[in-house]
């Protein structure tokens, strides 16, 4: 969906420390990184990646693929708009905090220039064995393997738990999609069920999501459609009602956007959800061994 081994990765905000410890692991993975930007840095180069002062003298030199952002909250939307204007087509925005009408901004740039973006708030994305893009521990060989079970999460950390639980089971992961946690995000549950109800390698799902917001209700209908088994971990089933948990997303209305809403929703539409991260691998055996 986000990313492939030969795709040409542009980091944004390269030279920070964040962007530069990132940097050294998606090298190291193998990650085809191509560029860096951070204005006032043109023609210095970062672990050998040449940097440049703005994306498009980036993009002029050689061509991008898809761009990562290591910039502050307030700076996604001038970072996201110039990475649209400069033709980039995918765009991984991960920093956390960013204000709701900038995400709604840059959301309505991106759909206008046919662009697509994940996040905000987000780790980012691998595929086991080809890339990562983000932040991912992606060399932890027991969490990240190659096989053929797609997983989309909307936490970061219990994502990463869940793809543990995927590899101790004795699976292997043809992508993990991190989308985020923030309430307007710029792919959702559903887009990346749509993906893999078209990705030849992936043969079962497993659904990551939380209390609050509506995408895993949304994203329920369309698993009769999907075609391959999903496996679903909704936390948050004992947050007492009403209370707003820690994600910007958790909010709830009524009774749309509770655990047991969701929970019910996805059960009723053939889906076997884990009530505990260990079950997940339980469940997935039985989904894919019989």
């Amino acid at each position: 969906m986000f990313a492939r081994k030969n795709d040409r990765v542009l980091v944004q905000g390269v030279t920070g420390k964040e962007g530069m410890y990132w940097l050294e692991r998606m090298l190291q993975y193998g990650t085809n990184v191509v560029a860096g930007v951070t204005p006032g840095k043109g023609g210095d180069t970062a672990l050998g990646v040449p940097v440049y002062d703005t994306v498009q003298a980036a993009v002029e030199r050689g061509g991008v693929d898809v761009s990562v952002q290591f910039v502050p909250p307030l700076l996604a939307k001038e970072a996201t708009f110039e990475a649209i204007e400069a033709g980039i087509k995918r765009i991984i925005v991960l920093a956390d905090g960013v204000p709701v009408h900038d995400s709604m901004l840059m959301l309505a740039k991106a759909r206008h220039q046919g662009a697509h973006i994940l996040g905000p708030n987000c780790p980012g994305v691998v595929v086991p064995g080809e890339t990562m893009v983000g932040i991912l521990p992606c060399w932890l060989p027991h969490v990240f393997k190659p096989g053929t079970v797609g997983v989309v999460s909307r936490s970061g950390s219990l994502g990463t738990a869940i793809c543990y639980q995927v590899v101790k089971a004795g699976f292997g992961q043809s992508e993990v999609i991190g989308i985020g946690g923030d309430p307007v995000v710029g792919t959702t549950t559903l887009d990346a069920l749509r993906f893999y109800a078209r990705d030849e390698k992936t043969r079962a799902v497993v659904m990551v999501g939380e209390l609050g917001g509506t995408m895993e209700e949304d994203a329920a209908a369309f698993v009769p459609e999907l075609g391959k088994p999903v496996i679903a971990l909704i936390a948050g089933r004992m947050a007492p009602q009403g209370k707003r948990m820690g994600h910007a997303g958790a909010i709830i209305q009524g009774d749309r956007g509770s655990a047991r809403s969701k929970i019910e929703l996805l059960e009723a539409s053939g889906a076997a959800v884990a009530r505990t991260p260990d079950e997940v691998g339980v469940l997935l055996r039985r989904a894919m061994v019989g």
